[in-house]
């Protein structure tokens, strides 16, 4: 195995070139992936309605191409998961990644072509890890196995010849011989549906392995850690697996937990790495220890388009492409894809933090803020808001949601935090002070509506017993994966349902 894994991190450096040609030139890989999906298009239903053969230029495509979005797609989609061939990508169709839905009880069904699946995602986790081994020459990463704290498929019931499962699952059960030596626990376990079972036969199968790497949702990932340290007796992961080095993080902001983190690895050997692969394509990756802002990948089979938040909401919103983009503006993604999503809104924010090369941090979702009296709080917002207070009285978060309180002040509003702790702040009162002084720092509409309570009352927190948000998740059939808890509402259903939950324990 260590002859394997130094041949194959010498393999992955001399990617580099690659990699610096994308970043280099964005605007032209951009040119050429649009080309291709054209091309690929062309023949398919969707590009016979459009008449793909006479569109020459990227304009002309965003002139005929209205914008969509899942439900527009979805009967296209149903129709590929009944087994139809070409009405939106030319090759077939044999999996589709079931996404996590949030709030809703719909899932969406994403559909995950070969092509999706070799020159997107697991390109883009290629040239993240080449970087990776670039810079950190004395990596031992694949001395070892990577644990990936992932999620299950199962046979598509409208067609047997198809599956549909987590982002995650589909993606090691594509893996090939030889990437699956390099990764642990064993398949029958990893994809296992039965997620507290799940948990135990993964710490039971890893506890003793060599693992050199974790890539999971941070949530799942602690509750995976909690249990190898109750059948350890261990209280810090370096005990169990002294080479691990690597932590690859994605689907929900690291920042409430990096600290959490830091307490229970031995920090000097330990990295972090924010990954952003969605089911719709594996979008941007960190490309050092200290950075944590991500690379867009502009040549992965994705051709991006980005909304301006001041067009967001209206009824035709214009879009702008990679050379137009600037910094401190938040966009909404629209891509077209090598899966057969065409100008598909993914629905989340993110904003540019360089455009030499073309960095980007996630900032929300498009439906997740609260704007319930002009205060435009986002998730990025209540994110650093929560971390700063955790910071400043120690106290640990295990999750979170907040949504707006129309209860009346004196004729004012507010909002309602509901939290579940890791480790309680030593005074609730003090915590929700430092929250609510923290959030008014990250954003001035907020800190104009709570100018002496002119419109806004100070937040009020609720105080979620262990296992809330557990319960929530297994009440809607959500545990595990890629599932998370939406962390802005701009309505009150999500509180209200673990308001009930707290109230009956």
């Amino acid at each position: 195995m260590f002859l394997v894994g130094s041949i194959l991190s010498w393999f992955l450096r001399q990617r580099s070139s690659q990699i610096l040609e994308f970043m280099e030139h964005p605007a032209e890989c951009q040119e050429q992936v649009f080309q291709s999906l054209l091309e690929n298009g062309r023949e398919t239903e969707w590009g016979k309605q459009f008449d793909y053969n006479s569109i020459k230029t990227i304009d002309e495509y965003r002139q005929r191409v209205p914008l969509q979005d899942y439900d527009s797609l979805k009967p296209y989609i149903e129709r590929i998961m009944k087994g139809e061939a070409n009405p939106l990508w030319n090759s077939p169709v044999k999996w589709f990644a079931k996404s996590s839905g949030t709030t809703s009880d719909k899932s969406k069904f994403i559909p995950v072509t070969v092509q999706s699946i070799e020159d997107c995602h697991y390109k883009g986790t290629t040239d993240m890890l080449a970087l990776y081994c670039q810079h950190n020459e004395n990596s031992k990463i694949f001395d070892g196995k990577g644990l990936i704290v992932g999620g299950s498929h199962q046979i598509n019931q409208l067609n047997s010849q198809s599956y549909y499962g987590d982002l995650s699952a589909v993606l090691m059960q594509n893996m090939s011989f030889f990437g699956q030596l390099f990764r642990t626990p064993d398949l029958s376990i990893a994809l296992m549906d039965d997620w507290e079972k799940k948990i135990e036969a993964m710490a039971q199968a890893t506890l003793h392995e060599n693992v050199t790497n974790i890539s999971g949702v941070p949530t799942w990932t602690l509750v995976l850690i909690k249990r190898l340290f109750e059948l350890s007796g261990k209280d810090n992961l370096h005990d169990i697996w002294p080479d691990l080095e690597l932590y690859i993080h994605g689907g929900v902001s690291f920042t409430p937990y990096r600290d959490q983190f830091l307490k229970i690895t031995q920090p000097e050997k330990t990295r972090f790495y924010n990954v952003y692969n969605a089911s719709e394509g594996f979008f941007a990756f960190q490309m050092n220890n200290t950075d944590e802002d991500m690379l867009l990948h502009t040549n992965n089979g994705i051709f991006y388009e980005f909304i301006p938040s001041s067009e967001i909401f209206n009824e035709h919103p214009k879009t702008i492409l990679i050379d137009e983009v600037d910094t401190d503006t938040n966009y909404a993604i629209v891509i077209s894809t090598n899966s057969g999503l065409w100008r598909y809104v993914v629905g989340d924010t993110i904003r540019f933090t360089s455009t030499r090369p073309h960095k980007i941090e996630v900032s929300g979702r498009i439906k997740h803020f609260i704007n319930a009296f002009g205060e435009e709080v986002i998730v990025d917002n209540s994110d650093r808001a929560i971390a700063a207070a955790s910071q400043l009285t120690g106290a640990e978060v295990r999750d979170y949601t907040v949504a707006p309180l129309y209860l009346s002040f004196g004729g004012k509003g507010g909002h309602e935090w509901v939290i579940e702790f890791a480790k309680m702040p030593p005074d609730i009162e003090v915590f929700a002070q430092l929250l609510d002084d923290n959030l008014r720092a990250v954003n001035s509409d907020y800190d104009a509506k709570r100018q002496k309570d002119i419109a806004l009352h100070r937040l009020i927190i609720d105080v979620a017993p262990e296992g809330t948000f557990h319960a929530w998740l297994k009440s809607k059939g959500k545990l595990g994966g890629q599932h998370k808890v939406p962390r802005l509402c701009n309505d009150r259903k999500l509180v209200e349902e673990l308001l009930v939950i707290i109230n009956n324990n």
